[in-house]
């Protein structure tokens, strides 16, 4: 039986030339677009992350004398005492993530004494979307207000411990956020 291809329907090879081109202009068109939304994304989250820290770091100066975290440290018998480069790290996270007394003593509970915070709920810093980390580094001489110099990549976030002044450490640009 011989069958007669004139009357088989079905595409050309031009005809699937051209719905593959218009589907690669399509994928062009749409691809960047999907880009600059995650990278729109990813700000958004970073300034949402920083204005919750920049709250938490301003609640607890005027809880605490007007004393940010990580300037003083936190043991109990060097309460009072200015920190040093190694000592501002971690008590800079451990007074915003546990409770404190007005001394910026840090306990893992609260009572009578240790009645403030924790200003961030968990136990870490919130995330900087471009790094993926959590991690800070500490300023504690820099005095001038105006002073935002990113680190570039070595840490998440930056913090001024004598002026306040927190900022994304991951680009120059995201300083300014």
């Amino acid at each position: 039986m011989i069958t007669n291809f004139k009357n088989q329907s079905g595409f050309t090879l031009i005809e699937m030339l051209i719905v593959i081109v218009v589907l690669g202009i399509l994928a062009m068109i749409i691809i960047p677009q999907i880009t600059v939304s995650t990278e729109d994304a990813k700000v958004s989250t970073l300034q949402t992350n920083l204005s919750g820290m920049r709250s938490a770091v301003e609640t607890y100066y005027a809880q605490h004398d007007s004393t940010y975290p990580g300037r003083k440290k936190t043991a109990i018998l060097d309460v009072g005492v200015d920190t040093i480069a190694g000592d501002a790290v971690a008590a800079f996270t451990t007074q915003l993530t546990q409770y404190t007394t007005a001394a910026g003593t840090v306990a893992t509970s609260k009572d009578a004494t240790f009645k403030y915070g924790p200003y961030i709920k968990g136990s870490a810093l919130p995330k900087n979307p471009f790094t993926a980390t959590n991690d800070v580094t500490l300023d504690i001489t820099t005095t001038n207000i105006t002073t935002r110099v990113a680190d570039t990549g070595t840490k998440a976030w930056k913090f001024y411990a004598e002026t306040g002044v927190l900022i994304a450490n991951d680009t120059a640009a995201h300083a300014l956020y």
